[in-house]
């Protein structure tokens, strides 16, 4: 079995105080799509600078394709795709123009020409090559991000949030244009998100990662079985839960964990319906009054919640983000 990414005891500390990556263990099999789940400032950036040569690590060890990242980054380069988070293409000029420059930092050979209309119909875009980037959607945008980094024929694609900001049409065109890559090239594909149904769709195998360290790693089905059974989900009308309140509910038959957040009250269970009155028994005799009550199968927003102790949020940045390109459209 060939290994895309080979990760181990990965470390890095900026400034000697700030521990972005503490420990990472990963490997990621050449072919497949993995994805990186995590909050902000859990270290899911760092980690694909690292796998990109644009960071060193502080210690531990990487490799790409059996290359080392940190004696072997010209090699590397030569094997990967990259898409920052940021916008990486000029407005001012067209979606063929924008390609032209990076054939020509790439150093593609010739005839650059057909090499460029080729990539612009792997992701949809041959009918606007010529029009202004500035006119082109958030979706054609990234897109157009996308090619520029097909024109070497990359063997693995590493994407740093690849559709953050993007609407839910746009995302979607965006992974099935990926999807055919993958298809057609056989190439990996690493990338970021916030998005659980990005990674539940479309991964082979997701890491958590929180803290600097990976805390759970597997399938979404694996990672969803490991939560175990089903989920029940109680509003409450105020945060007075105390740790008494959860002893007395995990002493409850078939309770496999409680988790108490700012959206209330999660149960997972063996057995949600009849476990429910139970659990709505003990909050009263507490005092706790419960404003709402759902049953459903484990998410992978659960998953997230039991690992990594935290729901995950990405409302703030999607924003942030959106409103840059905006602005940098706008010029």
């Amino acid at each position: 079995m060939e290994h895309a990414v080979d990760v181990r005891g990965l470390t890095k500390v900026y400034d000697g105080k700030v521990r972005a990556l503490d420990g990472v263990d990963l490997r990621v099999e050449a072919g497949k799509v993995f994805a990186v789940l995590g909050p902000n400032g859990a270290g899911k950036t760092t980690l694909i600078r690292i796998l990109t040569t644009q960071l060193k690590p502080t210690s531990g060890a990487a490799s790409v394709f059996g290359l080392d990242v940190v004696r072997d980054g010209a090699r590397i380069r030569r094997l990967v795709g990259y898409v920052p988070q940021e916008m990486s293409v000029w407005t001012d000029i067209s979606g063929y123009e924008n390609l032209l420059i990076y054939a020509k930092i790439y150093n593609v050979p010739s005839p650059k020409k057909r090499v460029i209309e080729d990539v612009l119909g792997k992701m949809g875009l041959s009918d606007v090559g010529n029009q202004l980037v500035k006119t082109y959607s958030g979706g054609m945008i990234r897109r157009l991000e996308i090619a520029c980094t097909l024109l070497t024929k990359p063997r693995i694609l590493f994407l740093d949030e690849p559709t953050i900001g993007l609407d839910p049409s746009a995302r979607k065109a965006v992974w099935e244009e990926l999807a055919s890559i993958r298809e057609e090239h056989g190439s990996t594909i690493f990338f970021n998100t916030h998005y659980m149904d990005e990674a539940d769709l479309y991964s082979d195998e997701i890491a958590i990662i929180n803290g600097g360290k990976i805390v759970k790693l597997g399938t979404t089905a694996e990672l969803k079985r490991s939560v175990g059974g089903e989920v029940i989900m109680l509003g409450i009308e105020s945060n007075s839960v105390n740790e008494d309140t959860l002893g007395e509910i995990r002493k409850l038959n078939s309770v496999n964990d409680v988790i108490i957040n700012d959206s209330g009250l999660t149960v997972i269970t063996k057995d949600a319906e009849s476990l429910l009155p139970d659990v709505v028994e003990v909050l009263r005799e507490e005092g706790i009054s419960v404003t709402s009550a759902s049953i459903t199968k484990p998410t992978l927003d659960d998953v997230f919640q039991k690992y990594a102790g935290i729901r995950l949020e990405s409302g703030g940045r999607i924003s942030d983000v959106t409103q840059t390109r905006r602005m940098i459209k706008r010029g």
